[in-house]
Formats: C-alpha cells, sequence, structure tokens
C-alpha cells in the first residue's frame, strides 16, 4: 500500500534544515552524496524545512521510489532537532512522538539497555 512504512527497518532523521523545494532526486543526492548511505535501503528518511511545518519523508518500495509529503495546519511545528546536519537513527516510539509533535528527546522515556551491557543490577 502506498504509504504503508510498516515494513522498513531503519528510520533516520537529517538533522537540520532542508530545502523543502527538492524532489525525489534531490532527496536521494543528500542521502547518498552528503551522508554516504544507501538511498535503496529498507529505511525511511525524514527532512524537515525551514519553518519545522512540514516534513519529507523518503524510503525505496521495491519497485519504485515514495515520497510523503506532511504539511501541518495552522501554527503547529514539528520538534525537530536544529544541531549540526547529521543523519541520526530514531525508533518507532520517537517516530510516533515526532509525528504526535513531541520531542524525540524525552527526557522521562525508559531508555533501552545495550545488548552488550554487562551491567549488574
Amino acid at each position: 500500500m502506498l504509504g504503508d512504512v510498516s515494513g522498513v527497518a531503519k528510520i533516520y532523521l537529517v538533522t537540520g534544515k532542508t530545502d523543502m523545494r527538492r524532489s525525489i532526486d534531490g532527496l536521494m543526492a543528500i542521502i547518498r552524496d552528503t551522508y554516504q548511505m544507501d538511498p535503496y535501503a529498507n529505511a525511511l528518511y525524514l527532512f524537515c524545512g525551514k519553518r519545522c511545518n512540514t516534513i519529507k519523508a523518503l524510503y525505496f518500495d521495491k519497485d519504485g521510489f515514495c515520497l510523503i509529503y506532511k504539511r501541518l495546519d495552522s501554527e503547529g511545528r514539528f520538534q525537530w532537532p536544529r544541531n549540526a546536519a547529521e543523519v541520526r537513527a530514531i525508533t518507532r516510539q520517537e517516530f510516533r512522538w515526532l509525528m504526535e509533535g513531541l520531542s524525540i528527546d524525552q527526557p522521562k522515556a525508559i531508555r533501552p539497555v545495550p545488548k552488550n551491557s554487562n551491567k549488574v543490577f
């Protein structure tokens, strides 16, 4: 189904500001040339505009690219990280928070423990 991102393995957020006039080819170039990542990977790449009211999502769906565009009505703004331009992997929970208008950096959220952690409680 067009726009169904439930099958993607990873979700990446491109922090900073992205020129929202870019189309599929322009966003692919950012992924490939700026961050040396594979735009054909089973991943969802998220981009945000300067005013933080629009998001573009790009992913490869077996036979072609899907570009999803979301613009918030009224005065709504996404809580988008504006630190230096980088690619940041986010969890599905963080993706839900972002789509609900929350910050992906929830200070009171329980964080998963890394698998190779040797902490004894």
